[in-house]
């Protein structure tokens, strides 16, 4: 009875530190609205900018196949343009799913620099549980920023007469982001776990977001980049969750191109080929074809090797950071101003007495400014710092910062 006890107060905890993680970061309403913004204004670029290069790079080798040969009709348009819209935003969104993800983590390190782990550690919840909760945190923030994102795809699918998704697909969309939330999240709360501070984790952030869209095959055919870059990739979960969800979104044209091909073409076969291999909808390992079950798999075998390193590296999401964060910093404040009154011949023995020790300090340099006048030093060896030039210092910056500072006569009991 005692060990279930246990376990349900660690799965309340669990719980409940997850909705603390979803609170903080969905109070921050900038925060969210920069977040689902990264990929809607990559969606907004390919619209106005890359859509028609992609548009007429597909025509063109068709035609270079010989393929339009003076049977270019208004279905078979359509079923291209829907083509190159599908293969586009299924990449934005596979792309969306790491870029969200890495953001998401500001909350983690956040929590490290600002000396909120300090509390966490200090309260009887188990590191485990903590960790457990931010991999939660960061897969719920993901999977919903992406789907809104997958939802603004199929309105302008819709709005544009492409949206040719039946149910099933829609469901395997949903299916392969889910799959792709995970590793992602495991993928970058691994990398996030060695950084200690907010600014460098913006500066990887903006390397990050540029960089994994092209080794992903996100922006281009993974089939156009340099082969040994291919091969390389081949070792990140990235151009396996970009295959996949291709297939997602592309399978249903591909088959409808394809049936409107058999009855128009003679070189079907071909037809498809060609778009196939222009699209870069499959992968190659060293020369070996990967097909959509063994992308799924590679992504599940990923997901577990991240796994078992974020076992290892779990811990250091919650880092006890020393004297860091605001909490320190407001300590090392306490203490520069107590040794500067010691310099100074006045020795504060009282703990309860730091705010009329910080207080006095900035009296004193105010007085050097000739913008405040300070009594002198009375009979107990507390200064009076009952000036109204001195503001106190704000709520929760520092233990004893913001306490009434005590008459001279409490000093000397």
């Amino acid at each position: 009875m005692h060990e279930v006890a246990v376990k349900r107060d660690h799965a309340g905890m669990f719980f409940q530190l997850t909705k603390r993680h979803l609170l903080v970061f969905f109070k921050n309403k900038i925060r969210v609205f920069y977040t689902l913004m990264v990929p809607v204004i990559i969606f907004i670029v390919y619209i106005f900018f890359l859509r028609s290069l992609e548009l007429s790079t597909v025509v063109s080798v068709l035609e270079s196949a010989d393929i339009f040969s003076d049977m270019r009709t208004d279905e078979l348009n359509l079923l291209i343009n829907t083509l190159v819209d599908s293969w586009m935003l299924s990449g934005i969104t596979a792309l969306s799913t790491f870029t969200v993800s890495i953001q998401t983590n500001t909350i983690i390190v956040c929590d490290k620099e600002n000396g909120v782990n300090r509390d966490f550690i200090a309260s009887p919840v188990s590191s485990s549980v903590l960790i457990a909760s931010y991999f939660l945190f960061n897969f719920v923030v993901t999977f919903l920023i992406c789907f809104v994102f997958i939802l603004i795809c199929f309105i302008y699918l819709a709005c544009l007469g492409e949206f040719m998704l039946t149910f099933v697909a829609f469901l395997e969309i949903l299916g392969v982001l889910a799959l792709t939330t995970i590793v992602a999240t495991l993928f970058t709360t691994f990398i996030s776990s060695f950084i200690k501070h907010e600014a460098t984790l913006t500066g990887l952030v903006a390397i990050f977001s540029t960089a994994v869209g092209f080794l992903m095959g996100a922006y281009l055919p993974f089939s156009q980049l340099p082969k040994w870059v291919q091969d390389v990739c081949m070792f990140i979960p990235g151009p396996y969750s970009c295959a996949i969800f291709r297939h997602a979104f592309m399978y249903v044209p591909m088959d409808s191109l394809y049936s409107y091909a058999l009855g128009a073409f003679e070189n079907a076969d071909e037809l498809m080929s060609s778009m196939m291999n222009s699209f870069g909808y499959n992968l190659e390992f060293f020369n070996v074809e990967v097909g959509t079950g063994w992308q799924a798999f590679a992504i599940v075998a990923y997901s577990a090797i991240l796994a078992v390193l974020n076992v290892f590296s779990g811990r250091k999401l919650v880092t006890v950071l020393g004297a860091m964060g605001k909490k320190g910093k407001d300590r090392r404040k306490a203490r520069r101003a107590r040794r500067a009154l010691a310099r100074g011949g006045v020795v504060s023995t009282d703990a309860s007495s730091s705010a009329a020790v910080a207080a006095t300090v900035s009296a004193k340099s105010a007085e050097t400014a000739g913008t405040i006048s300070a009594e002198p030093f009375k009979a107990g060896g507390i200064p009076d710092v009952s000036t109204a030039g001195v503001k106190p210092e704000a709520e929760g910056s520092g233990p004893g910062l913001c306490e009434e500072p005590e008459g001279p006569g409490d000093a000397q009991q």
